[in-house]
């Protein structure tokens, strides 16, 4: 099984160049399949991403062999939307990899071992200009998402199979009834539902389920 893990625009290693909004996250991804991918994929979306993955597969259903939408985050309200991103713009930073460390494990990141949040520090808490530490992305590409997560859900296709993983934990929940109601209308059975007692951070905190949902998906249940 071949995996393709890009970064997104304004994220990790990728151009930080904006624009940075849904649309044109569509249009590096579609990019990335037209190089990569021989034929339609598996497409595994988390948070944004989620939100990302279910506009791609509108925009482009002949890439889209399936999808896996993980604690997908779209739909959501302005308000609650327009506070965290000025809460991004006040506080961008850290002190340290100590206080970094210690906003994941109290928050999203609270049910995730140990070891692979070192992984993700490691490879992504990088040292800034003013000698505080953030994380390896553009505070105004982020900030710019979280406005994009406040627009309306695009729905896939009809006829897609879809997994929609639900992690429990959050509160208020990212996936809210108006988007699973929305999809399960849409869907019919071509939706799956699963509810993870997780908090956000589902295929870091259940790597082995979710992974054996890809591989089903594909079809080589193991």
């Amino acid at each position: 099984m071949r995996m393709i893990a890009p970064d997104l625009r304004g994220h990790g290693r990728s151009t930080w160049t904006p624009p940075w909004g849904i649309a044109d996250q569509v249009d590096s991804l579609i990019g990335v399949l037209d190089a990569e991918a021989d034929g339609p994929v598996v497409v595994v979306g988390h948070s944004y991403g989620g939100a990302i993955a279910m506009h791609l597969a509108a925009r482009a259903p002949e890439k889209v062999r399936a999808l896996i939408l993980l604690d997908p985050a779209t739909g959501l309200d302005p308000a609650r939307m327009l506070e965290v991103a000025d809460l991004t713009m006040r506080y961008p930073d850290y002190t340290d990899a100590a206080e970094a460390r210690s906003e994941k494990v109290h928050g999203a990141w609270a049910d995730v071992a140990p070891r692979v949040l070192d992984e993700e520090m490691a490879e992504h808490l990088v040292e800034l200009e003013n000698g505080r530490v953030g994380w390896r992305y553009s505070v105004p590409a982020v900030i710019a998402s979280w406005g994009e997560l406040a627009r309306p859900a695009v729905l896939p296709p009809a006829i897609l199979p879809t997994v929609l993983v639900q992690a429990m934990r959050v509160q208020p929940p990212y996936v809210t009834p108006g988007l699973r109601s929305a999809l399960a209308e849409r869907l019919g059975d071509n939706l799956t539902v699963l509810e993870m007692d997780v908090d956000h951070m589902v295929a870091n905190a259940r790597p082995g389920e979710v992974a054996a949902l890809i591989e089903k998906l594909l079809g080589h249940d193991s």
